[in-house]
């Protein structure tokens, strides 16, 4: 059949009762480890960009837009990764239906697409540790917390903690969960006190004018916020060991 060959579902199935993967998580795990990936470095630093430079108030319309674009392709990936339970996630999906060829492009980009999003959550993990630092008096070099590109030698806490991450991972996926458990109860935690604390200060007079770049604004808002979305197909590559 050439390139544009394809395995069939019952291939994939049997693979996956076969594999040498643990299934150790539940749907509490998988659920958590969704709200992690999306209440992230990219919503918080994201949300303020977005704002600023092209929805204005109208924001709350660009996550609905967002919101709901992921909303169907998380249902796609959900009954894909019902029928095909593997880790290989869109690759495998794109095997089974256009094939090998296509798939194995499906794999690149979805590299690519990691390889982008976990930089950039490194590198805006470690904006907020090296602002931490410096509030506590504490100043790293210049040189040490950014890229070669902004004039920097390397960003260091980038690297120290995709090199913790990867350890992680390399441990075991029930070592990964449990960080990924208490990060996810931090981040709604500081979410949730923070909404406590400004819901009361609102003032709907900041709500004007509503969309002041128009609806091209909410729409190219959406755009950028749906950047922070990105890796909830994740979940789908945790199917085999769920």
């Amino acid at each position: 059949m050439g390139i544009f060959r394809t395995k069939s579902i019952a291939e994939y199935q049997s693979d996956a009762s076969k594999s040498h993967l643990k299934r150790a998580l539940g749907s509490l795990d998988v659920t958590l480890l969704g709200i992690g990936v999306i209440v992230g470095t990219g919503i918080f630093v994201l949300t303020g960009v977005a704002a600023a430079q092209y929805a204005g108030p109208a924001l709350m319309l660009s996550f609905l837009l967002a919101s709901l674009a992921c909303g169907f392709v998380s249902m796609a990936y959900s009954e894909l990764a019902s029928m095909i339970p593997v880790a290989g996630s869109a690759y495998a999906y794109a095997y089974t239906s256009v094939g090998e060829f296509l798939a194995w492009l499906v794999g690149w980009n979805l590299v690519l697409e990691y390889s982008v999003g976990a930089s950039a959550v490194a590198g805006g993990w470690s904006a907020y540790v090296v602002g931490l630092l410096k509030s506590a008096g504490i100043t790293l070099p210049a040189q040490y917390t950014m890229v070669p590109a902004e004039g920097g030698i390397v960003n260091l806490p980038a690297v120290l903690i995709t090199g913790f991450l990867t350890f992680l991972l390399v441990r075991g996926v029930r070592e990964s969960v449990t960080v990924n458990k208490i990060l996810v109860g931090v981040k709604l935690l500081a979410i949730f006190i923070f909404l406590f604390l400004a819901a009361p200060t609102v003032n709907p007079a900041n709500w004007e004018p509503f969309m002041p770049f128009g609806f091209s604004g909410v729409s190219a808002g959406a755009a950028v916020i749906i950047f922070a979305y990105l890796g909830v197909d994740s979940i789908a590559t945790a199917a085999e060991e769920t």
